[in-house]
């Protein structure tokens, strides 16, 4: 995986070297003798070579020099400084300052090089990766998918519960206005003349000078009756309710205490008020 950036690294620093001598040797050898030309390009290209393999000892060692880093550039500095004095003093200046750039690049390909080196990882690594990054996915798919899920069965619920809601609002509507109907038809025959007189004439003759009052059915809520009221029919004396007190108490042994006898005087369909019902137990217990 290296490949990637080690080639384009060597290759564009290869590229640079010879540039930088062959321009060297081109430029400067018409001021002084080819061969001092050339030993000046390869002093310029021996230091950017000899600081860069030194670099990449320490970097396979894992460690860092900041003087040789600075040399090393230094070194690209100086190249290029070369490359652009001479692409000014040629009359396509263009062409040449288009090339002055190739040791600043060949360096900073090294450096994406390092950079690339320090971050490398396995295969076995990257394998855990991508599977903690697929398994992350998943999950996040599923919980997607399950939200939608809940957010579409929510939706129908309240659909199903508002089209129930609705339908029982009409039904007690259409109720309510049948209901209304009918008693406003009962209000009116109480209360026309024709149905008083025949009520009139069919309950006087039973009952002389008595003309019944028809009333109406109750329509909405009614009140409760009273305990008095229920048992204003056939209420027990005294005496007979002592009477029973007495036996259901007595009805197991060891005695019913009062609450196991009231609840069994109710539930044989007696009926007394919870005032007498308390008085009588303690007439009883008392005697």
């Amino acid at each position: 995986m290296s490949a990637k950036t080690v080639l384009p690294a060597v290759g564009m620093t290869a590229v640079s070297m010879v540039l930088t001598l062959a321009v060297v040797v081109m430029w400067l050898g018409t001021a002084m003798p080819w061969p001092v030309a050339l030993v000046v390009g390869l002093g310029i290209d021996g230091g950017w070579l000899a600081t860069l393999a030194y670099e990449r000892r320490l970097a396979a060692q894992g460690d860092h020099s900041t003087p040789v880093t600075v040399v090393g550039w230094s070194f690209g500095l100086i190249a290029t400084g070369v490359l652009i004095a001479h692409a000014l003093t040629e009359e396509s200046a263009g062409a040449w300052l288009a090339v002055a750039w190739l040791p600043i690049a060949a360096k900073a390909l090294w450096l994406v090089h390092g950079l690339w080196e320090r971050t490398a990882l396995t295969g076995e690594a990257l394998e855990a990766i991508q599977g903690i990054q697929q398994e992350a996915r998943d999950e996040a798919a599923v919980a997607r998918a399950r939200l939608r899920a809940e957010a579409s069965t929510e939706e129908t619920r309240l659909t199903a519960v508002t089209q129930a809601g609705a339908r029982a609002a009409r039904v007690q509507a259409k109720a309510a206005d049948t209901l209304s109907r009918a008693w406003s038809t009962l209000e009116k025959a109480r209360d026309g003349e024709d149905t008083g007189r025949a009520l009139t004439s069919v309950t006087t003759p039973v009952t002389p000078g008595v003309t019944p009052r028809w009333e109406l059915p109750v329509w909405g809520p009614t009140e409760p009756v009273s305990g008095f009221a229920l048992e204003s029919a056939g209420a027990l004396t005294d005496e007979a309710l002592d009477v029973l007190v007495d036996q259901i108490r007595h009805s197991e042994t060891p005695a019913l205490s009062y609450r196991e006898m009231a609840a069994r005087f109710r539930t044989a369909g007696h009926s007394a008020s919870e005032v007498r019902l308390r008085a009588a137990w303690k007439r009883v217990v008392a005697a």
